[in-house]
Parts: structure tokens; C-alpha cells; sequence
């Protein structure tokens, strides 16, 4: 019997010698699966998207060819804005109202005469077509863009791709002052260091010279997408994004879909979602004893009185919002319409989100920080391509979901960052709240003056920041 049992024993010491390597080989697999995962960067699905008339076609691959092109204008378009402009009706304003009701009708009436007989269109489309523009078709519509290179390179200096994305109600003309700060830096006094950019401005679908999407949908995540696909085909592999407004979150978004291609994120404007209890008790506490709760003395000059700042300050600012989030078609209508419409409608947020100071002057200190051409050629690209309609939609695209359940909700930002915290900006947010997001913040800056529309106004201030914020990333 002893005999016997020799064979059934070795087969079970023979199972155990395999059985228990292999039981512990998988518990150990599992448990390096679950570490390595709890450090794994999470990222947005790129996904894909349609956006042209109809169907996508099912054969046939997309036009990728990059195309020229070149801002058009006629007599008779000059004709038809110039009679609408004869024609329009204006509601005399309150006494002493200055801009507290909106963009006040007496000063306007000043905008359209200028605009009627002294701003000349047929100049700043020159202005316009001094840099370089290019469209492409991407996921059924035509993508317009700017594309500047430095006309000189040192020796030794490498060339930084950057693209800079324009907000609403804003354009790709926001950057023209920049422009050459970034691609001629020491023709501009900022030959600091080692740094020279190519731009590329794109302008948002729907914005400008950019197809409209025929689809509905059409998110931040959607054109972020859309514009790595464009830098691809533009042959980058890695580059620089920048943005304020929708820009900000357009790139926010391109950072967290493809963190290998974004070798930095610089923001003048951020969007931070994520409220709670420890939020909370940040706002309370941060007024008393501001270094509890991770806030500088600058963070309390900005945003107390909180509720002032943050509630009503706000609300007073986004009443377009709610509109443009919820039913952009039917006010949208009669800005398409009217010219005089529209330039009121845009040019009041180029006052108060200037400077919150200018609500209470008789001509919303429009012209002490930007010129009515200037102004006026952001309006007439609007006007010129009907595209205020489409621009408004984008807001209902993106606000009209829960944030909570949008696919870059629960995705941090792990790319190197860098964020330029201008003090006019409609809200403020301290550094101790934005690593909630940015985990990898390079360098944080309180710029020294500045609104909403950074590029536009204080262009030098936003170059040297980006520049400061490169060269460290370099650098590491």
C-alpha cells in the first residue's frame, strides 16, 4: 500500500510545485497591474467626429491638402454694411448711465460714424493678409489658420512650434500684436534667451473664416481634436498650446487627449470645475488666514470681498452666457442682421472685460487701451463671414451637459503648465486651486495689469510670460 501511494504523492507535490509558483506569479501580476495603473496618466478618448452636410462618406479618403487662401472683400459688401449702417435706429440711454446699462447708445452712435466714414476696410483686409493664411478640410469642414515663421533664426536657436487659440468674441486677428513679439523677439527688445516660436492661430469652427459645423455637438474636446489632427498635418510632432477664453479649454482639452504631443500648456484664463466641502473651506478660511489654506496676499486682494467678486460681479458679466448656452438662434438673428447690433453686442465685453473700472465711463474706456479700427476689424469679422450665430452655438455645445459627466471632468492636466494670472481677468484663480487640475505647474504669474483679452491689450506682458514659461520647460 505504501508502495502504492509513492505515485499519488509525487503527482501532488508535482501539482503543488506548479500551482503555487503560478498562484503567486498571478497575485504578483495583479498587484504590479494595479500599482503601475494607480500611476497611469488618464486621458480623453480622441474618438472621432463628423461635421460636414449629410453623411459621412462612407469611400474615399478626406482632402488633407493645405491650401492658401486670402481675405477677399468687394465694393459691394462695403455698400451693403455702409447702408444698414445709414439706416439704424438707437434708443436714447439714461442720464448718467455710462455703460451700467450696456454699451451706451450715444457713444455708439460716435462707433458708427467713424465706422461709416472714416474706418476703410479695404485697409485692414491688407492688415489681415499680412500674415500667411491656409485652410483645410478636417472631419467634413474647412479649418482656417495662420501660419507665421521667424524670418531669421540664429545659429544654435531652436524653433518652438506654438499654437495660440482665440476665444469668443474674439478671432485669430486677437494675435497680431503677438505675432512678431514671438517670431522676431530680438527685433523687439525680448532677446532674453533661446527661444523663437512659428504660431499657428486657428480659428474655432464656426469662428471667422472656419467652416460652421452642419452637426450638432461640436465641443471643446471635438476642436481639440480637430486641431492636433491639424498640427499633424502640418508635420509636428510636439509643440506648445496657448489659449485664453475657450482657448484655454480647447487646449486644457488637447493636453489631456494627447499629453506625448504637448511639450507645454500655457493658460491666461482658466476653467475650474470642481466645487466641494474642501473648496469651501477654502473661500471661508482664506480671508482670515489666507496661508492655511495654500492663498498668497495677492489671491486675497483679487478676490475679496468673495461674494462681491465671484457672485455678483460675475453674474453681472454672463447674462450673454446664459442666452448663448441655452437659445443662441434667436438673439443671434438679429445681430446677423444689424450691424450696429453686433458691434454693441461685441464691443461691450471688450470694455468691462478690459477693465471692470470702465463700466462706469460715458465711452466704457474702449479707446484707452485699443484702437476703433482695431475694435472695428474684430467686429467685421464677424460681420463678413455671418459667423455670430455659429460662434454663440458653441456656448450651448459646451454648457448645455452636466460638467460633471463631460468626458475631461474627472481627467487632470499632467503636461508641463504654465499660467499667466492677469489681474482684470472676470474671475481669479490662486494657484493653491488650480494644481487641483495642472499637476505639473511650471510657473505661476500675478501679471501687473491686464484684462480678459490678454494678446489683444498687454501683448509684451504675455510674450515675456510665455517665453519664461518655455525656457523653464526646456530646461527640465
Amino acid at each position: 500500500q505504501t508502495i502504492l501511494r509513492l505515485p499519488r504523492s509525487f503527482d501532488y507535490s508535482q501539482k503543488n510545485a506548479v500551482l503555487v509558483p503560478a498562484a503567486a506569479l498571478g497575485v504578483g501580476g495583479m498587484l504590479v497591474y494595479w500599482l503601475r495603473s494607480r500611476h497611469k496618466i488618464k486621458t480623453i478618448e480622441m474618438g472621432s467626429g463628423w461635421w460636414g452636410s449629410g453623411e459621412r462618406p462612407l469611400k474615399g479618403k478626406e482632402d488633407e491638402s493645405i491650401r492658401p487662401f486670402k481675405i477677399e472683400t468687394s465694393d459691394k459688401e462695403i455698400e451693403d454694411l455702409h447702408r444698414r449702417l445709414g439706416q439704424a435706429r438707437y434708443a436714447p440711454p439714461l442720464e448718467g448711465a455710462a455703460f451700467h446699462y450696456g454699451f451706451n447708445a450715444s457713444y455708439l452712435q460716435k462707433v458708427v460714424t467713424y465706422w461709416r466714414n472714416q474706418f476703410d476696410w479695404h485697409k485692414q483686409v491688407e492688415v489681415l493678409n499680412k500674415y500667411p493664411h491656409f485652410q483645410t478640410t478636417i472631419e467634413g469642414i474647412d479649418i482656417h489658420f495662420i501660419h507665421v515663421k521667424p524670418s531669421y533664426v540664429p545659429h544654435g536657436r531652436a524653433v518652438q512650434p506654438l499654437l495660440m487659440v482665440h476665444g469668443w468674441p474674439g478671432s485669430f486677428y486677437e494675435f497680431y500684436k503677438i505675432i512678431p513679439l514671438l517670431t522676431e523677439p530680438a527685433e523687439h527688445g525680448l532677446n532674453e534667451g533661446d527661444v523663437v516660436f512659428e504660431v499657428i492661430c486657428p480659428s474655432i469652427p464656426g469662428y471667422a473664416f472656419s467652416e460652421a459645423p452642419h452637426q450638432k455637438g461640436l465641443d471643446t474636446i471635438a476642436t481639440a481634436r480637430i486641431f492636433h489632427k491639424l498640427m499633424n498635418r502640418l508635420g509636428f510632432k510636439q509643440y506648445y498650446i496657448q489659449g485664453g477664453d475657450w482657448g484655454s479649454r480647447i487646449t486644457t482639452n488637447m493636453a489631456q487627449m494627447l499629453p506625448q504631443s504637448v511639450k507645454g500648456l500655457h493658460l491666461n484664463f482658466i476653467f475650474i470645475r470642481r466645487q466641494g466641502l474642501r473648496r469651501m473651506i477654502s473661500v471661508m478660511l482664506g480671508a482670515y488666514v489666507p496661508w492655511l489654506v495654500g492663498l498668497t496676499r495677492e489671491d486675497v486682494r483679487r478676490m475679496y470681498p468673495f461674494i462681491q467678486k465671484n457672485v455678483y460681479e460675475l453674474l453681472r458679466e454672463s447674462g450673454y452666457l446664459h442666452i448663448q448656452a441655452t437659445k443662441p438662434d434667436t438673439a443671434g438673428c438679429g445681430l446677423n442682421d444689424s450691424p450696429v447690433g453686433l458691434a454693441a453686442y461685441i464691443l461691450e465685453k471688450f470694455s468691462t472685460w478690459t477693465d471692470k473700472s470702465f463700466l462706469h465711463k460715458d465711452d466704457g474706456g474702449l479707446e484707452s487701451k485699443y484702437s476703433l479700427d482695431e475694435l472695428l476689424t474684430n467686429v467685421m469679422i464677424y460681420w463678413v463671414t455671418s459667423s455670430i450665430v455659429s460662434s454663440m452655438r458653441f456656448y450651448k455645445e459646451n454648457i448645455s451637459k452636466d460638467p460633471s459627466l463631460t468626458a475631461d471632468a474627472r481627467v487632470g492636466v499632467y503636461v508641463p503648465t504654465g499660467i499667466a494670472a492677469f489681474p482684470q481677468e472676470l474671475v481669479h484663480t490662486p494657484h493653491a486651486w488650480a494644481k487641483e487640475v495642472f499637476k505639473n505647474i511650471i510657473t505661476y504669474s500675478y501679471m501687473p495689469r491686464g484684462g480678459h483679452f490678454a494678446a489683444f491689450e498687454e501683448p509684451k506682458l504675455l510674450a515675456q510670460d510665455i517665453m519664461h514659461f518655455v525656457r523653464k520647460v526646456e530646461q527640465l
